[in-house]
């Protein structure tokens, strides 16, 4: 009997993970995009998109699939699916395993100045900035009325998919685009939009750090959003390679318990 599995996902991580479980067929996973971004990248495997509907509806999905593990490869700034997959689990006894990519750290040269949400980034970004100065917004789309309370500065927003509706910003220019990002590029867009400030989230990973790089070099302050805390995962992972192990040594355990050579 297939091991099933539902991955929750939208990351690069994600999709890495669910390109090697095309290649186990002991595991069938589901992969699951909530359905905010409009040009997702499509996974190979079976996919749902949308919500559950909170987390009764969560465990309610997981109950009529007869799901065995959960894998939460979501974004660190999706807090509210974390979280309810982190309950839903909890209530139904279900392993869930967290991909978590490592938090951004600074660097001895690096100009940070971290907040805890997006108001407080906004309220940072003009402080230690001046009248006429460009902004550089990478917290995404549905992150923008934060910033609408910003008067005087010209917001420089890049994101996947062109907001809608559009923010009510006095100045501002977007930049539609996809990571991963190019360290010359980064420094493009900083030089040619004459940049004065970065503000983005902690997100983590390679693709999107050139422009921490690009922000480094030109000696510019980065207001960075940190994380949400969420509750516990029944295991925690920074690889998709880690999450793989462990779906097969779940596997190896159930199959050794059915053949009466090894207890669950």
């Amino acid at each position: 009997m297939a091991f099933r599995i539902l991955i929750l996902g939208g990351t690069r991580d994600a999709m890495t993970l669910a390109e090697q479980l095309l290649e186990q067929p002991a595991l069938e996973p589901t992969y699951s995009l909530a359905g905010r971004t409009r040009r997702p990248l499509p996974p190979a495997l079976p996919t749902r998109r949308g919500g559950f509907g909170g987390i009764e509806g969560l465990k309610q999905w997981l109950m009529e699939h007869d799901i065995a593990a959960v894998v939460d490869a979501t974004h660190p700034f999706a807090a509210e699916m974390s979280h309810n997959a982190a309950i839903a689990c909890q209530e139904l006894d279900l392993p869930l395993g967290r991909l978590e990519r490592a938090p951004w750290e600074p660097g001895p040269d690096d100009n940070w100045h971290p907040v805890t949400d997006l108001h407080e980034a906004a309220r940072k970004a003009t402080e230690l900035t001046r009248p006429g100065d460009t902004l550089w917004l990478t917290t995404g789309r549905t992150s923008l009325p934060a910033f609408e309370g910003i008067t005087g500065r010209h917001l420089l927003v890049r994101c996947v998919d062109p907001p809608d509706p559009e923010p009510s910003f006095e100045n501002w220019t977007l930049i539609e685009d996809r990571g991963p990002y190019d360290l010359e590029a980064e420094r493009r867009i900083i030089t040619q939009h004459n940049v004065a400030a970065l503000i983005t989230k902690n997100s983590g990973g390679e693709a999107a750090h050139p422009k921490l790089d690009a922000a480094r070099e030109a000696g510019l302050p980065v207001i960075i959003i940190d994380r949400p805390s969420l509750p516990p995962a029944t295991h925690s992972f920074q690889s998709p390679e880690a999450v793989l192990e462990w779906l097969q040594q779940a596997v190896r355990v159930i199959e050794a318990y059915q053949t009466g050579s090894g207890e669950l």
